[in-house]
């Protein structure tokens, strides 16, 4: 049964509140986090889209981000210590600099959604979460990528734990798991700070960043629904916990490459699934939907006044140096 949402009292000032998502080097991911910040708009979130990039990517790809409508922020890399990553993925590693995300103190509140990622519906009132706990979907240990752990090893998932039982002869249960592609944190220096002292002594895994967030959250971590952060694998391995008409968001995320809307092709292991093939289809409409474009779903500045959410983005933009230029977007 999926854990039910409590939310605390609605605060009076919200202004303090936005996503997040983060974006390295000069391929083709700016085309997933502009379909991002098209898809929330399409739900009228009534918050921004920050996107904290690295040093590596392209002036190009930031112009069109701002031409979206993102608040670009670049920040410095993060790095586990020397010599420790060889046994995380090497295209993991990198994600290490998401934690950087937790000095954006100038929002009281975040929610985090990769690049990878589209939001169907509006899902605003996950900043009503209780504070002091990080929320997230939990994952599934189905996938071959998973096959170093002792949850693959013995069919264990805690998708679906009355099928494979956790034998007691190997103690307790491992604590719950969520999938770091989307969470609901509250940023802070000092977590910031505490996060990087703790790298700086933990091995990397497998998994990178993910496997760092969840053992250094969880104690604070809460499980919020699928319907959050469906990853594409829950289509074909847990059927029975999907409900796909009540999904808000999608994680386009898979072991191949394929499962990239941008990268589809059809042809690679289960990406020729209806389902799938109707929700790359889905991210397509959004992403290529012009009506979206700032520029032509907002206007430029009329009778000498601007729409309200473009002046919000505006004057947050302009605090921190970011110049923002209503052009239609590279879609």
């Amino acid at each position: 049964m999926a854990p039910e949402l409590v939310t605390a009292a609605k605060p009076a000032a919200v202004a303090s509140r936005a996503y997040v998502t983060f974006l390295a080097g000069n391929g083709d991911y700016v085309k997933g986090v502009v379909g991002l910040a098209k898809g929330l708009r399409k739900v009228k979130a009534a918050y921004p889209l920050v996107v904290a990039v690295l040093p590596d990517v392209p002036e190009e790809h930031r112009r069109t981000l701002e031409e979206e409508g993102c608040i670009v922020r670049e920040i410095v890399p993060v790095y586990p210590p020397e010599n420790q990553t060889q046994f995380a993925m090497a295209y993991y590693v990198i994600n290490y600099s998401k934690l950087r995300i937790w000095e954006f103190v100038d929002y009281t509140k975040m929610i985090y959604l990769d690049g990878d990622i589209q939001v169907y519906e509006n899902i605003d009132h996950l900043f009503d979460l209780e504070d002091g706990y990080l929320y997230a979907v939990v994952d599934c240990f189905c996938e071959k990528p998973w096959s170093h752990t002792r949850q693959y090893k013995i069919g264990y998932c805690q998708q679906c734990p009355e099928k494979v039982t956790w034998p007691a002869e190997m103690g307790a249960p491992p604590a719950l798991y969520f999938n770091a592609g989307m969470f609901v944190f509250e940023p802070s220096l000092a977590t910031y700070e505490s996060l990087l002292d703790t790298l700086k002594i933990t091995t990397p895994t497998c998994f990178a960043e993910q496997d760092f967030l969840n053992m250094f959250f969880k104690d604070v971590y809460k499980p919020i629904p699928n319907v959050y952060n469906l990853v594409l694998a829950m289509l074909w391995r847990h059927p029975e916990n999907v409900q796909l008409e009540q999904v808000k968001v999608v994680h386009y995320c898979a072991a191949v490459s394929g499962s990239k809307p941008w990268r589809y092709t059809g042809k690679e292991e289960n990406m020729q699934r209806e389902d799938i093939k109707m929700l790359v289809e889905k991210w397509w409409d959004i992403y290529n939907d012009e009506s979206l474009d700032l520029k032509k779903s907002h206007g430029q500045i009329d009778g000498g006044r601007v729409q309200p959410l473009i002046a919000a983005v505006l004057n947050e933009a302009t605090a921190r140096g970011v110049k923002l230029v209503a052009a239609p977007s590279a879609a």
